[in-house]
């Protein structure tokens, strides 16, 4: 989504390279036990929006071990300056990254410890690991990284509005439009989009494709053996209908207005993630709302939360005390300090047990403790695959008036001509 910071097409390749050169270790100090006998271990993490809760979690475990020393690294441009510093054969000992496709050409390159011996495995919740599972790069059952932090997406809806218009939760699709009608009926406007910023649009197409794309479809189009064209033509009507239930201007609307706008009532829902509810009770702290699970289908079956891990703890193989590194990622991950950092975080926990509590996301908390959570569909697309520009071209030309049935095969055939081009298989 918006916060994730992408590598270039090219990693696999920098990374090979630096493999088939050879590991040296002269000149490296980090994770080289000084004279005093501490070990002192760099912490590479991707995400400058949580770096005073990584600090804290940083200065937590080193007060509580005097010879293993953590050092917190969180610059700008994490992606860029980790895809430098591997070219030059200058891994850092821990990464924070998030588990996308950056992470299967980690595990490709062969750069990442196999951490599956570790007991902390059996405190991480199935599903995630799954996720985990699903984008090795060999799809082995190998742990290379341990899920700490996830993001969720769905619904976001005003409480009171909905009370108003006498609106219930929606579980199926129908239930979804019937809801929007309901909201029209009573003069309030069912959704707020920001479009302007195109990656506001990929959380419905996230929602939408899981429920309603063949099973297997993300292996066989890798594998060059499917198409959109053909398989998610009901992924754009859906879509489409939806927009029409927001205000005109949804193109022109950036993502801060649109959540200043939905925060002072203009619209009943906004489809987004958590990482928004912050955004909008900067506007108005007062606001009651909650979130619910993206209904993209008629079977309430396929109906699961959109949920991808924010945050993984990886060890890598230039690591100088791998069990000293090891140590501090089950620090991280015991239930105390997972709470702390969701709670700071605005996130949810892999770990079994670790519940957000906020009101503003209780209508996900169940579903996610129960495993009924599938990832970001766009985490297994090729690096570089910029789908948001396809799909802002498609409701570019909605708003213009193009036929929708040209507009939706010209716009899948798009999507499998650029996958096409950045897929290597």
């Amino acid at each position: 989504m918006k916060m994730k910071k992408m590598l270039a097409v090219g990693l696999t390749c920098s990374l090979a390279a630096m493999l088939a050169a050879g590991c040296s270790d002269s000149g490296k100090t980090s994770g080289k036990s000084s004279d005093s006998g501490v070990t002192h271990l760099e912490f590479f993490s991707s995400k400058m929006e949580n770096v005073s809760t990584m600090q804290k979690l940083v200065d937590k475990f080193n007060s509580q071990n005097t010879d293993v020393q953590i050092t917190l690294n969180s610059p700008a441009d994490a992606g860029t300056v980790l895809k430098t510093r591997m070219t030059k054969d200058d891994l850092p000992d821990i990464i924070a990254y998030g588990g996308d496709n950056i992470y299967t050409e980690l595990t490709e390159a062969g750069i990442l410890l196999d951490l599956s011996d570790q007991e902390v495995l059996k405190t991480i919740n199935d599903s995630y690991m799954q996720m985990v599972y699903d984008i090795n790069g060999d799809k082995a059952e190998k742990a290379y990284g341990i899920p700490f932090a996830a993001n969720a997406s769905g619904v976001i809806y005003n409480t009171d509005l909905f009370q108003k218009a006498g609106v219930t939760i929606p579980e199926t699709w129908d239930e979804f439009i019937a809801a929007c009608e309901k909201l029209s009926a009573a003069g309030i406007q069912p959704f707020e989009l920001s479009f302007k910023d195109s990656w506001t649009i990929l959380p419905s197409w996230n929602s939408l494709a899981p429920a309603t794309q063949p099973e297997g479809f993300l292996d066989a189009k890798k594998e060059g053996t499917a198409t959109f064209l053909g398989t998610h033509e009901e992924v754009l009507e859906k879509y489409s209908k939806l927009v029409n239930y927001a205000q005109t201007d949804f193109m022109g609307t950036s993502y801060d207005d649109g959540n200043r706008s939905f925060a002072n009532g203009e619209a009943a829902m906004l489809i987004n993630g958590v990482w928004a509810v912050p955004e909008i009770k900067k506007t108005n702290e007062s606001i009651n709302l909650d979130m619910f699970a993206y209904p993209a289908s008629n079977d309430k079956s396929k109906n699961k939360v959109v949920s991808g891990i924010d945050v993984m703890l990886m060890v890598t193989n230039q690591c100088k005390n791998p069990e000293a590194a090891k140590r501090f990622v089950a620090f991280m991950l015991e239930p105390e300090n997972s709470q702390l950092y969701i709670n700071e975080q605005f996130a949810f926990s892999p770990v079994e047990g670790v519940v957000q509590e906020d009101a503003s996301v209780a209508g996900l908390a169940k579903d996610i403790a129960d495993g009924k959570v599938t990832d970001f569909v766009d985490h297994y697309y090729p690096n570089g695959y910029n789908l948001s520009a396809i799909l802002s071209e498609f409701f570019l030309n909605k708003a213009n008036g193009m036929d929708e049935s040209e507009n939706i095969a010209a716009t899948l055939k798009k999507c499998d001509e650029q996958y096409d081009i950045l897929n290597t298989r």
